[in-house]
């Protein structure tokens, strides 16, 4: 079906990349791919996902018992406007200081901030606590995949993103069950504590690992200069818009989907998230594979067009089953998206720039996701009787997702056989 050949994307590495890159793709081709750095830091991405995704289906529920339950689209889009804004200065460190204390330093906000929470009594405290929680994933994703970047070759790059997303994905999966079982048998407060162990103990597992950056410097004042060139690598620009587009789908449903569940009789709001998070899991080690085989651009061309199909089921569910069955088949695009574009990203990045690569992808990402929780938050209005047309809106970003890598491919003409195309 789709036609890439295996052979294309099986050749040596450029010969522009540096001593670094070859130093490492020559480890990987002649030692074990997978590494013990490697599932070290699969299991810290667990439990990094697993911390602060846990409490998010409470979190609307705990809002309204502080009196702001007209503020829940602030949720998600709180926590992604200081994720976006921290982008540029995890995105520098990663090339300049190095991939684990990035890594470390989003950790470690995620920690502090879920002992904070029981702390907060006020709306205001609990908006400002979300902003700051924020910057923990403006920084670990970003050092997360420039490490791994490092240590494993390009041909087997989307395979790679797979199996962290899937590590990350199970974290994802766990956490909302988690959470709410803990929620529901002794309280938020330990809920948020529970979050907080979680945290610390990816700090743990990862300060295990060996840095991978030869070229390092310290913590100078340089490192927080932010210039034009920090904020985007324009290369990675064609990934970057369709992150954008699809974003806004993950946004609306972490927003929405807990009171669309709770209209249907769904009691426990976490387990829907489990159904997402589930069928992204069961599909993220094909796709990754995929897009090394086949191509980014055609997987992504697929799994855009399955996001649209989900939200569309979803906006006119009017059953549990339903319900469930859109959001399994949104999960199962998002497992989709996410590692072959993550994988694209760092194809279409220069060798020394690949955190700047990596955070611009996830800049548009945090945006996509803080415009979709902020206006969907407004079109929904808490009225059930708006799910059709909030979730309508989801669906049609997605086509145009769908049409734009139509075109983009067509206005370059032939397309090389190689696994970033």
């Amino acid at each position: 079906m789709l036609g890439a050949g295996l052979t294309s994307i099986q050749n040596p590495a450029p010969s522009n990349q540096n001593p670094q890159a070859k130093a490492s793709i020559g480890l990987t081709q002649t030692s074990k791919l997978y590494t013990r750095q490697f599932w070290m830091l699969c299991t810290s991405s667990l439990l990094f996902f697993a911390s602060f995704n846990m409490m998010v289906p409470e979190l609307p529920s705990y809002l309204t018992s502080l009196g702001g339950p007209q503020y829940k689209g602030l949720i998600i889009s709180l926590f992604t406007v200081t994720a976006m804004l921290s982008r540029p200065f995890s995105g520098k460190m990663a090339d300049k200081v190095g991939r684990v204390p990035v890594i470390i330093i989003g950790s470690l906000v995620c920690f502090f901030s879920s002992l904070m929470y029981p702390a907060i009594s006020t709306v205001f405290g609990f908006l400002l606590l979300r902003l700051v929680h924020g910057f923990s994933t403006g920084f670990t994703p970003t050092g997360l995949t420039a490490y791994l970047s490092d240590i494993i070759p390009a041909n087997k790059r989307g395979e790679a993103m797979g199996i962290m997303g899937t590590a990350g994905t199970v974290g994802m999966a766990a956490g909302p069950a988690i959470g709410g079982a803990v929620a529901n048998n002794f309280g938020l407060d330990a809920m948020f504590y529970v979050s907080s162990a979680f945290a610390i103990a990816s700090i743990i597992v990862v300060s295990g690992v060996k840095e991978t950056l030869v070229e390092r410097m310290g913590f100078t004042t340089e490192v927080f200069k932010i210039h034009k060139r920090d904020l985007l690598e324009p290369k990675v620009l064609v990934a970057c818009i369709v992150m954008l587009l699809i974003a806004y789908s993950y946004g609306t449903v972490f927003t929405v989907i807990p009171d669309f569940g709770e209209f249907t009789g769904i009691r426990n709001k976490g387990v829907l998230f489990t159904y997402l998070t589930v069928s992204s899991l069961l599909v993220r080690l094909v796709s990754g594979r995929a897009s090394d085989y086949y191509g980014r651009r055609k997987i992504l061309m697929f799994s855009t067009s399955v996001t649209c199909v989900a939200m569309g089921l979803i906006a006119f569910a009017d059953t549990q089953l339903m319900l469930i069955g859109g959001v399994a088949l949104y999960g199962a695009a998002h497992g989709m998206n996410s590692p072959t574009l993550l994988a694209w990203a760092v194809d279409l990045s220069d060798e020394k720039n690949k955190g700047r690569g990596i955070a611009s992808l996830y800049i548009f990402m945090e945006l996509g996701i803080g415009i979709g929780a902020f206006a969907s938050g407004l079109v929904y209005a808490n009225d059930p009787s708006r799910f059709m047309i909030t979730f309508l809106t989801c669906s049609a970003l997605s086509l145009i997702a769908f049409v734009y890598l139509v075109i983009h491919r067509i206005r370059k003409g032939p397309v090389r056989k190689q696994n970033h195309e």
